[in-house]
């Protein structure tokens, strides 16, 4: 498969990681009470170099970079399972990856704080949410990419590359 199509791959299984995640999230908020986050409109704000606004007049920028930045990401996933980091491993790693984007971009950009600065319930949280979106799309870019061919285990008494 080409990368071009396993990342086109990959971005379905993002768009898929982040319905999940938002889905938890919305089930999550109702058993908590906890308020919607605005930091990833005020994240691409920044980034933008948009006006500071307040968060009632964010929502198309907050979905925007929570949908797209899945989305996006998902295109690495499929990449990962094209090249055979696939499975639990493979999602656990993408899962960090997904980490050190929201933090690179948050921190970057001054939004954000440190997590290690957060409230241990609410690191709890954004890791439960975070690996939703990662085992999700990880296990859609493993079912739609498929793996690299695995190489031929040779017979007792022959070597690699030597005729049959």
């Amino acid at each position: 498969m080409k990368a071009s199509q396993a990342a086109g791959w990959g971005i379905l299984a993002g768009a898929a990681g982040v319905a999940a995640m938002t889905i938890a999230e919305k089930i999550e908020q109702r058993f908590t009470r906890r308020p919607d986050s605005y930091v990833p409109a005020h994240t691409l704000e920044r980034l933008l170099g948009l006006p500071h606004r307040p968060d009632a007049q964010r929502l198309g920028l907050n979905w925007t970079m929570h949908w797209g930045q899945g989305i996006l990401l998902g295109a690495v996933r499929g990449l990962l399972a094209a090249r055979g980091i696939r499975g639990p491993v493979g999602s656990f790693l993408f899962l960090n990856l997904r980490l050190l984007n929201d933090q690179t971009l948050e921190n970057a950009t001054g939004v954000g704080a440190l997590p290690w600065t957060w409230p241990r319930d609410e690191q709890v949280i954004d890791l439960v949410h975070k690996s939703i979106y990662a085992f999700v799309a990880g296990a859609l870019a493993d079912r739609l990419v498929p793996g690299p061919p695995r190489p031929a285990v040779p017979r007792a008494g022959w070597t690699v590359g030597q005729p049959a």
